[in-house]
């Protein structure tokens, strides 16, 4: 059985649904949640049963993406300083304007998602590879070049996206 806190932003009502059933837990932007905290103390079984854990343990969790969001007064993580770049990026690749197509709009978060995954695993050292660390680092960047592909890319691009990550303008890149 867990116990669940969350820490919740308001994030005004341009954020807003406008129901005035709108509150915490409503389907829209306005609540934004930035923390939750998750006490764990038993074990449920098949049964239903409680059984208490030995080690009772607290996980806590802020997204630094939600927190910047926050605090950059943006729609989602995908505006903020640390993801808009590699979106940015695509846009100039591909000549599509995000914000325009919802579906074309999720391969361009994927992309910046994917890229920013695989950015911070190769500065770990993991690699592309048949098993493990490496087999889910090859899923992403296969993902995020498919993604590519819809949006129309037919050339490498990803290590281009990889340096807006990084902060780099990878439009001087060859």
């Amino acid at each position: 059985m867990v116990h669940v806190r969350k820490i919740l932003v308001d994030q005004g009502e341009s954020f807003s649904c406008g129901k005035p059933t709108c509150g915490p837990g409503c389907d829209c932007d306005r609540y934004l949640e930035i923390w939750n905290l998750v006490f764990t103390q038993f074990n449920r079984q098949p049964d239903r049963s409680l059984i208490p854990l030995p080690k009772k343990n607290i996980d806590t969790g802020a997204g630094l993406e939600r927190i910047a969001a926050v605090m950059q007064k943006v729609p989602s993580n995908f505006e903020t300083d640390l993801l808009k770049p590699i979106i940015d990026f695509t846009q100039e690749l591909t000549e599509i304007k995000y914000g325009t197509d919802k579906k074309k709009d999720i391969s361009f978060r994927i992309i910046a998602d994917h890229v920013r995954a695989l950015s911070f695993a190769f500065s770990e050292g993991i690699l592309p590879s048949n098993e493990g660390r490496g087999y889910v680092c090859a899923r992403i960047l296969r993902r995020a070049y498919r993604h590519g592909k819809l949006l129309g890319i037919e050339k490498p691009f990803l290590y281009r996206a990889s340096d807006c990550s990084c902060g780099f303008d990878a439009r001087y890149l060859p």
